[in-house]
């Protein structure tokens, strides 16, 4: 008899979280193989787009998903980690696989690992994250998509999404994170992103650093691969460039808004995805779904339009407005430094003469002090917390990290509390904004106190 959705969750859980355990068990794509063998290659029957990078590869892959949906094409996601669920991390046309069929995939796949091992076929049981690109896969495959679009969950080279033969390839912008596990450099780094590029395949970039740059175009030059820049589709933004900001219908949500020529016509961009930054990652999901279409995907620039202004992605500068006595919040998972720079960046410009209260809290491996120097020069004040989870930063930790800022700190246990304290302060001044950021764990937590859909609608 199938387990149970929790009793599946639970397995899951027990298999350890996501990177507490890499370092002892080496990266081998030949175990994810073996795995998928013995499923009868869910990962071969439908075909993909794999995105890898460092920051804005989950927002590029909703909005191409997004696009694809709107082009009427039944389409997969696949993204990592998830914010409230672990069932957000394997969608179809927008849904989350539903619980009863989580269960039941789960169950499946366990079974096979199980046999796996007994043969001595695997050495050990598969990964939390393997599990779970095998289930997608095996979800995707009997779904009957049109195609799915896959997130690179660490790296790439040696990533388990990385056994796809994808219709194309996509590159997001490259930083320093998971340097224990990546390399120390953003040449190293990009190395292993660079690993999804393949022979005679479709890259889609847009250019970056120079070390990234450098990394990138020899690894297409080596493969013998296709470049295509998705240059075309980013709007100025120097200082001098109009503002994107804008409002869109009654709701008086912020959008980006901007015309540009996408498929032989011009089109409004309009994209609830908040910040310079992520006009990048716009333009990069165009220049894939503009691709996609050469290869005789039916989209068009009505479905590039109508799948922008249609993406969701929570947690990423996500605004819940003020409501009676509750103050308003900003939900943002700017977990590394070049995420702290992009939100930076979007609350400079969207909240510049307004108090700013931060709930920060981030996991020990990050580069705390950086985050810290980057972000809490625009706060009042600063709650360090922490989420459950054994990566977490403890908030003494992060007040020491941040020991050479000049700004108060004070510390919280968890993160509900954490809010709470927000919340008194913020109204003491009714013109305060909480900002909760750090980790997506802690924007997690926050979500499901504050009782925050994590469907993004």
């Amino acid at each position: 008899m199938p387990a149970s959705y929790e009793t599946a969750v639970a397995r899951m859980y027990a298999l350890g979280h996501e990177l507490a355990d890499l370092a002892s068990h080496k990266f081998d794509l030949e175990h994810m193989r073996v795995l998928l063998r013995a499923l009868d290659h869910p990962e071969r029957r439908f075909p993909s787009v794999l995105i890898a990078g460092t920051n804005g590869k989950g927002s590029t892959a909703a909005t191409l998903a997004s696009i694809l949906q709107a082009a009427g094409l039944r389409t997969g996601l696949y993204t990592s980690p998830h914010l409230v669920r672990i069932n957000e991390r394997i969608r179809l046309n927008g849904e989350a696989i539903d619980d009863d069929k989580f269960a039941l995939v789960h169950d499946m796949v366990e079974r096979t690992a199980e046999r796996l091992i007994e043969d001595g076929e695997l050495p050990w049981h598969p990964s939390f994250f393997e599990m779970l690109t095998a289930m997608a896969f095996e979800h995707f495959a009997t779904s009957k998509l049109d195609i799915a679009v896959l997130e690179v969950g660490m790296g790439g080279r040696l990533d388990a999404t990385n056994v796809v033969e994808p219709r194309l390839s996509v590159i997001t912008d490259i930083s320093l994170d998971h340097e224990k596990f990546l390399g120390n450099t953003i040449a190293e780094i990009a190395r292993e992103k660079a690993g999804i590029i393949r022979p005679g395949g479709v890259v889609v970039t847009l250019p970056q650093s120079p070390a990234a740059n450098d990394v990138i175009g020899n690894a297409i030059l080596d493969q013998n691969a296709t470049a295509v820049s998705a240059v075309p589709y980013v709007p100025p933004v120097s200082p001098a460039a109009p503002s994107y900001m804008a409002t869109a219908g009654n709701d008086g949500k912020a959008v980006s808004r901007y015309p540009l020529q996408v498929l032989g016509r011009q089109i409004v961009v309009e994209t609830p995805l908040l910040g310079r930054h992520q006009l990048r990652n716009v333009a990069l999901a165009i220049a894939a779904a503009e691709e996609l279409s050469k290869q005789g995907f039916p989209v068009t620039a009505e479905s590039i339009e109508q799948g922008i202004r249609q993406a969701r992605w929570p947690g990423r500068f996500q605004v819940v407005p003020a409501h009676g006595s509750t103050p308003e919040y900003v939900l943002d998972v700017a977990h590394n430094p070049a995420g702290a720079w992009a939100l930076r960046s979007t609350l400079s410009a969207c909240y510049e003469d307004r108090r700013l209260i931060f709930v920060f809290g981030a996991m020990r491996d990050k580069a705390i002090a950086e985050m810290c120097e980057i972000l809490f020069p625009l706060a009042e004040c600063v709650i360090a917390t922490q989420a459950d989870n054994p990566r977490s930063a403890t908030p003494q930790e992060i007040r020491d990290a941040a020991s050479r800022m000049q700004i108060e700190i004070e510390l919280s246990t968890d993160v509900p509390s954490a809010l709470t304290r927000a919340r008194e302060i913020a109204s003491e001044n009714r013109d305060g904004i909480i900002v909760i950021t750090g980790s997506i764990y802690v924007v997690g937590e926050a979500m499901r106190t504050l009782g925050v859909s994590a469907d993004g609608r």
